[in-house]
């Protein structure tokens, strides 16, 4: 699933950027993506309490092969709004499920690198789209068909464990996943500020590659550069969040390398070398900032409770989904390609402050 969104995702964008619609257009139907998220996320848990873990899996893994495929036969702007709809709908169930059964398993004193273990492999797949993207191209029906054999193929698993999946059992507090989210404010604003930053950065990049030089594979790969750092880092920091006594100031220490990354890439945009080696690095921090998220939520609950509030920590993700790619993409149409670091950084900026406040 990794692979499928790491292609995907830039390929919709470039398809849009050719059929010549503008970086803030392109920026809102990614952006409905997160209200997609936002609308499947209470919808995770019920789904699993009367269908069963593995079943809403399998369904919601089926949902996305037919939205992907979708988008190559839909030739209308509009019709590209309730299949982002549809697709991300699943994906965020999918989500969901995925990180419940994880936390369920994982041992206590072990949950980050647990945790981290999960985010390198899916960084390997977002890490594996943009160069299987570059390979491929934008043109045809293939990498929608590669896609959808990526997408089919991560059934296997879940069958193959479909007898050990977790029960969730109702507490009488289905609704109430919400009060997660001003429980630990810290953990949920990393995540909404993470998919800020992965959801708009990702699809924008290659329009922001696109302006200011590269080649439509160049910036590819830079996108696989983003990922690489994903795959190298999770599993140390994760390490790290297992042994430190307050997982806020390792979530301060990411917001900060994330800013300065956004400082510097106006600098380095002129050399690719210099480019890949700063989002490498940047990347895998960043991405980090879900992981420790994560983990210092899963910490503390079990149960229907950690499925609800994986449920509201995907919400807030959803969130962030919502507002990167607009804003991103206003910050383009408004101040050229630099706009694309300066609004990365003011949702770092932000939760800088947050952090810096509570901590006071």
């Amino acid at each position: 699933v990794g692979i499928a969104i790491g292609l995907g995702m830039p390929l919709l964008s470039v398809i849009l950027e050719t059929r010549g619609h503008s970086a803030s257009m392109i920026g809102f139907n990614t952006a409905v993506a997160g209200l997609a998220s936002i609308a499947g996320a209470p919808l995770a848990t019920p789904l699993a309490m009367r269908f069963g873990v593995a079943r809403t899996m399998l369904a919601m893994i089926a949902t996305g092969v037919l939205a992907f495929v979708g988008f190559h036969f839909a030739p209308d702007f509009w019709m590209w709004f309730p299949l982002r709809v549809l697709l991300h709908i699943a994906l965020t169930v999918l989500f969901i499920l995925s990180e419940f059964w994880i936390s369920t398993s994982a041992p206590p004193h072990r949950r980050g690198l647990v945790l981290g273990i999960y985010a390198t492999v899916l960084s390997l797949g977002f890490a594996a789209g943009p160069w299987l993207f570059a390979q491929l191209g934008s043109a045809g029906f293939l990498p929608f068909g590669v896609i959808m054999a990526l997408v089919t193929l991560a059934a296997i698993p879940v069958l193959a464990a479909r007898n050990e999946s977790p029960t969730i059992v109702s507490n009488g507090e289905t609704s109430n996943f919400l009060r997660y989210i001003w429980l630990v404010p810290t953990a949920t604003a990393a995540v909404l500020v993470f998919g800020a930053v992965e959801t708009g950065g990702f699809a924008l990049f290659p329009v922001y590659g696109n302006r200011i030089g590269y080649s439509e594979a160049n910036a590819a790969l830079l996108l696989t550069m983003i990922g690489l750092g994903n795959v190298l880092l999770q599993i140390p920091l994760g390490m790290i969040s297992d042994r430190v006594s307050d997982r806020r100031y390792l979530l301060l220490a990411c917001a900060t390398i994330g800013l300065a990354g956004t400082i510097f890439m106006p600098h380095f945009a002129q050399n690719w070398h210099l480019m890949a080696a700063l989002l490498f690095v940047w990347g895998g921090v960043v991405a980090a900032m879900y992981t420790i998220g994560l983990a210092h939520l899963g910490s503390q609950l079990s149960g229907h409770d950690l499925a609800s509030a994986n449920a509201a920590f995907v919400l807030c993700y959803g969130v962030g989904m919502v507002l990167g790619p607009q804003a991103i993409g206003i910050g383009m149409d408004l101040f050229g390609p630099s706009g694309f670091g300066w609004a990365l950084g003011m949702f770092f900026a932000f939760y800088i402050a947050l952090v810096g406040a509570r901590l006071i």
